[in-house]
């Protein structure tokens, strides 16, 4: 369904953030994009949902497909429109607004009354909570509640393609597991889901496929259960790696450190 393909993106004119960035999110399926901070991700994301220009960033090479479209450069509401949402890092609702409120913001590009209702009553149905507060301030929920509702407000457009940014960022094990829980169940109704996450372990555990991503390049991609089970990805993403000034060190360096010890044995 999407596709990105040999992505560069710069920053007002001057710094190149993604350097030859490929992925693709085949139908149906959950797929990770992981990497530690800096490393590209939230860029990847602007640049498939339309939003570089906000932030002074242009797509200089590469192409973004979707169902074997062009939408490299599309207007935002456009890309949302043909079936992409994206819930952004750090939830982002509208405080001042009620749930209820928050939630028919996500069903702006859809004219369908009928569509909206159906898209409605299945995010309440997604999530309980909303309905029980669905009259209440955005602002005065829980942190987990609020991305509730940014994921609730993003189904509103009846996506094919949901694009999940840092879910589990500042909430406890509880509730990350329950959101995990939420994405497997949002996909087995057949919406796919590009999930960008820190917490490897989380987004491994329920993906098809996983991306490593860093310095704005993929450094390794395959099998999420073979990644999960690569010994250089456990010792980075799901042990932590450091060396022996403590300092926490990239992937790649990881990689050169182990092959240096096979050459020296």
């Amino acid at each position: 369904m999407l596709e990105v393909a040999n992505l560069e993106v710069v920053y007002n004119d001057v710094i190149l953030v993604l350097r030859g960035l490929s992925i693709e999110v085949p139908d149906g399926q959950i797929v990770a994009l992981l990497g530690a901070n800096g490393a590209g991700k939230t860029t990847t994301l602007r640049a498939i949902s339309g939003l570089l220009g906000v932030h002074e960033g242009d797509i200089t090479k590469g192409t973004i497909s979707w169902n074997g479209e062009v939408i490299s450069g599309k207007d935002p509401a456009d890309i949302v429109k043909a079936g992409i949402t994206q819930v952004m890092e750090g939830r982002r609702v509208f405080a001042e607004l009620t749930v209820e409120e928050n939630l028919q913001t996500g069903a702006f590009t859809n004219k369908d009354k009928e569509s909206v209702q159906d898209a409605y009553d299945r995010t309440m149905e997604l999530f309980p909570v909303l309905a029980e507060r669905k009259n209440s301030m955005a602002g005065y929920l829980s942190g987990g509640e609020q991305q509730m509702l940014a994921i609730g407000r993003a189904m509103m457009a009846n996506p094919k393609l949901l694009i999940l940014d840092e879910p589990s960022l500042g909430l406890a094990p509880l509730l990350v597991e329950q959101i995990r829980d939420i994405v497997v169940e949002i996909n087995q109704t057949g919406v796919s889901v590009l999930l960008i996450e820190q917490n490897a372990a989380m987004a491994l555990s329920i993906a098809n496929t996983g991306y490593i991503m860093e310095t704005g390049k993929i450094v390794l991609d395959g099998d999420a259960e073979k990644l999960r089970n690569d010994e250089d990805v456990q010792e980075f993403y799901l042990g932590l790696h450091a060396g022996e000034d403590g300092e926490r060190k990239s992937f790649r360096d990881v990689k050169h450190y182990k092959r240096r010890k096979r050459w020296l044995s």
